[in-house]
Order: C-alpha cells, then sequence, then structure tokens
C-alpha cells in the first residue's frame, strides 16, 4: 500500500547541529521516489496528495518532471527507483514511457529494482509494455482485498474479477517480481474473512506481500466515521490478526523481513530497505519527500503550487531540516528495529561516532525485562511481543534522544 511505502515524514523540529558523520568508504544507496499523484477517484482510507487525471494536468505534470530533473535531480545513477501516488497505472501508456524515459536519460543506468504502483482497474497490457520496454521489474498492486464487502468498506472502486485480471496480465506481460498490497482490521472484517483473503493472495503465489493494519487518517472519510462513531478501531483485535498473518504467511512459506512484509527468498524490497537503512532519496512530483545532500524535505504536496517553483527555477521546499547524527541515528534504531533481522548497533556507531548510543542502555535494559527486545553481542531486535508495539517502543527511543 502507498502509505507504507514512503520515506519518513520530514520532522517538524529544525535540527540542533549540522551533519558531521565520519567519511564512509562505500556511499549510501540513492533511491528515486515519483510521486505520481493522478487518482480516479479517492479511497476511504486514503490522505495523500492526489489530483483526478485530466489530460492538461497531466502535460504540466510531465513537463514539470522534466524540469525538476534538470533542475534537482541527482548527479549519479539511482540503485532504486519506486513510482508511488496516487495511482502511477492511471496514466495512460505514452504517459508512462515519457515519465520513464526522462528518468533513465537523466540517471544514464536503469536502477537495479525498479518498482511500479499499479490499481487493478487501470492495469492494461499497453501500460505493461511500456514499463517492461522501460526496464521496470518489480509491480505492487493494490488489491487489499478479495472480499466485496471489504473492498465497499475501504471505498475501493475495482471488483475482485478485475484483481485477477490484472494478475493474469502482468503474468502474460512477463513480470515475477509481483508484490501483492492488503489491508486488515477493516470495520466489519472477521478473522475468518482476513485469513481467507490470506489465503486467495497465496494462492496466487506473489513474490511478495504487504499486509497493513487500518489506520484512520485525518481528512478520510474513515477519519469522518470514527469522529462520528460510526466504526472504533480495536487494538486487541489488532493484534490478534497480525499474529494471526505472521502465523500463517510464515507456514506458506513467505518469511517476514519487516513488520508488514513478506518475500520469498531474495524478494525483499530494496527500495524500502535503503529508505529504512536510512539511505539517500530524491523526490520528484508534488508532495514528494527527499533526503539528499544532508537535508530532509518535502515538495509542496499541491500540483500547481509545485509546478510553479519548477517554472521559476527554484524549488520550494517544504519542512526541511538539516540532518544530524542524532536524528539520522533516531531514525535508523526506529525503523531498523521494525526489520526482523534487528540493528547492528556496532555498524551505527562506526557511522555516526557522535551520538552517544550508550544513552540508551538502560531503555534497551528495560526492554528485555519486559519480554520486548532481545540482545546478541551488538544486535538489538523486538521480540514477537515488541513487535506488536513497535510504535510504542520507537516513540521512547525518541523520547531519550531528545533528552540528550
Amino acid at each position: 500500500m502507498q502509505a507504507k511505502l514512503r520515506p519518513p515524514s520530514p520532522p517538524l523540529q529544525p535540527a540542533r547541529e549540522p551533519c558531521k558523520t565520519a567519511p564512509r568508504a562505500h556511499r549510501q544507496p540513492l533511491g528515486i521516489y515519483v510521486h505520481v499523484p493522478f487518482c480516479a477517484s479517492t479511497c476511504d482510507f486514503c490522505a495523500f496528495y492526489q489530483e483526478a487525471p485530466h489530460r492538461e494536468d497531466l502535460d504540466r505534470y510531465l513537463d514539470g518532471i522534466e524540469r525538476e530533473l534538470a533542475l534537482a535531480g541527482p548527479n549519479r545513477a539511482a540503485d532504486t527507483v519506486f513510482w508511488g501516488g496516487g495511482t502511477p497505472s492511471a496514466l495512460p501508456a505514452r504517459d508512462l514511457a515519457r515519465l520513464g524515459r526522462a528518468l533513465l536519460n537523466h540517471l544514464g543506468a536503469p536502477p537495479r529494482e525498479w518498482t511500479v504502483e499499479l490499481a487493478p482497474s487501470s492495469v492494461k497490457a499497453d501500460k505493461l509494455e511500456a514499463l517492461r520496454e522501460l526496464g521496470v521489474n518489480r509491480l505492487s498492486l493494490g488489491v487489499q482485498s478479495f472480499a466485496p464487502a471489504t473492498l465497499a468498506a475501504l471505498g475501493r472502486r475495482h471488483s475482485p474479477a478485475q484483481v485477477y485480471a490484472a494478475v493474469d496480465a502482468i503474468r502474460a506481460a512477463g513480470f515475477e517480481n509481483l508484490n501483492l498490497d492488503l489491508i486488515f482490521s477493516v470495520p466489519g472484517q472477521t478473522q475468518t474473512e482476513w485469513l481467507a483473503d490470506l489465503a486467495e493472495a497465496v494462492r496466487l503465489a506473489p513474490a511478495h506481500l504487504s499486509t497493513y493494519c487500518l489506520t484512520f487518517e485525518e481528512d478520510t472519510a474513515l477519519w469522518l466515521k470514527l469522529a462520528r462513531g460510526q466504526v472504533r478501531p480495536d487494538v486487541e483485535v489488532d493484534a490478534k490478526l497480525y499474529e494471526a498473518t505472521w502465523d500463517f504467511l510464515d507456514a506458506a512459506g513467505y518469511r517476514q523481513y519487516e513488520i508488514s512484509n513478506y518475500a520469498r527468498p531474495g524478494r525483499e524490497c530494496a527500495h524500502n530497505l535503503d529508505t529504512w537503512a536510512m539511505g539517500e532519496w530524491v523526490g520528484l512530483g508534488p508532495a514528494a519527500a527527499s533526503q539528499f545532500h544532508g537535508s530532509r524535505y518535502a515538495n509542496p504536496a499541491d500540483l500547481s503550487r509545485w509546478l510553479a517553483g519548477v517554472a521559476a527555477g527554484k524549488l520550494e521546499r517544504v519542512d526541511e531540516v538539516a540532518l544530524t547524527p542524532t536524528l539520522l541515528a533516531a531514525d535508523a534504531l526506529v525503523f531498523g528495529l521494525r526489520l526482523n533481522r534487528g540493528v547492528d548497533v556496532g555498524s551505527l556507531v562506526e557511522r555516526f561516532p557522535e551520538f552517544d548510543f550508550a544513552a540508551l542502555n538502560s531503555l534497551w535494559r528495560d526492554l528485555i525485562a519486559d519480554g520486548l527486545l532481545d540482545k546478541s553481542g551488538a544486535i538489538i531486535r523486538l521480540t514477537r511481543a515488541g513487535r506488536l508495539v513497535a510504535d510504542r517502543v520507537g516513540v521512547k527511543i525518541l523520547e531519550v534522544m531528545d533528552d540528550l
């Protein structure tokens, strides 16, 4: 799901000191995130910036991407590229080709992993052919559910039949690395229904599965239902469904590598792994976030405002902060602990020698005593119980770092 494939949002508070990380023997991986903000309709759970796909706006957007690349594109090849939205597959085939060629012309070489998000209702053979010709090698299909009632509760406009047709078309086009996005803990959904969704997803044999617990974001239709008391989240139900998911997919041969992500061997999402490790990424398009050249910032979440900056040759940056060892170390710990492999604190000490990691030792001891954390040498990782409260653990880490 798009919501979980974004880089961390820029912090609201300015950093306290400039970044002075130690010299690196190897450069950080570079990712490119392209926000394609066009959607035919708005899902009830989605809070991301989007626009209706009018022809004039599509042309303006593509012109803007080409100009933004010339103004602020990275001067080296990218390791990964990810197109999200919005709905990238809302673009016609010729526009997908133009967008891809603009990237390739600037980067000079294709990335090792290139992901494009698709909506089942907009998957067409000519679009898939255009993506294949560009060198796209990973697709992510926003299924969310195979149950009509659950799709209706989410405000999704596609049908299960369109999901099956999309998967067939993707396979026929020669794409092997396919992710399916699913959502659980939807109002009215039972555990039996959720496990049926998982079973159907496994039957389709994708290389990767992303399963997300529904969240209620402000300025969405679901948020309004929550405010009116029409729906109510239940954290105990959420926890049961998390654990049921972990067990079911493990038995089906999908290795969990992050709280919400599972893959066949070698099919983990490289773009997300690099992002969670606090690599560098450049965001293109309205609302896209970047972490590049010592800063973290976002583009304006407005097509016309973003285009105005591009046309003026002076890109507007929103919520910009300087990257510091403290900020990067904190995010590397928070996001790294969501990974099943955990965090090698020794490696972080080498990367951020200015930061006093010993200040967290008391927190580690408390989490170990509570059964939420395991420690083996320099490796720390959340236990099964800890993964259920990963967000709470992340808050505790940030609280300690804020006091330093």
